[in-house]
């Protein structure tokens, strides 16, 4: 087992979007390795078209009883428009929203907005971030 030890296996689902795929799928693989890492069973992973996507896949989720918590990963790579700040404001304010709902954390490993292709790639391993992130707060949460 990881770093952490519970009694019963924690079990976390992943959002990832398939929009800027070969980054999001290395996201994706560095998360389910820092999972396993952890001693944290990876029990689902959704795949949705863009990270504007990922609220109601994220909802479905957290409203499952064998699952503690979730991590969202995706890219916002800046275009022309403002349209990535746009998607990062209303995609963020919605998982944190969800998060309160259910009650549950939600890893915001989602790199951007304004950042450039390059920036992406060299954010990868961010997705070991949003994982650590929901295994600390669940633990933290359990305490409470």
């Amino acid at each position: 087992m990881g770093v952490f030890s519970y009694s019963m296996t924690m079990k976390i689902g992943i959002v990832v979007s398939e929009f800027h795929y070969d980054i999001t799928m290395m996201m994706l693989e560095r998360a389910k390795e820092h999972a396993e890492f952890l001693g944290v069973d990876v029990a689902a992973v959704v795949k949705v078209p863009g990270v504007f996507d990922m609220p109601l896949a994220i909802k479905r989720l957290l409203s499952r009883s064998d699952i503690d918590g979730v991590v969202a990963l995706g890219a916002v790579i800046e275009g022309e428009t403002e349209h990535d700040e746009v998607v990062m404001q209303h995609t963020s304010r919605k998982i944190a929203d969800l998060a309160l709902e259910y009650e549950k954390p939600v890893g915001l490993g989602i790199t951007g907005p304004g950042m450039s292709r390059l920036q992406a790639e060299e954010r990868i391993d961010r997705a070991k971030n949003a994982v650590e992130a929901v295994v600390k707060l669940y633990k933290a949460l359990k305490g409470i």
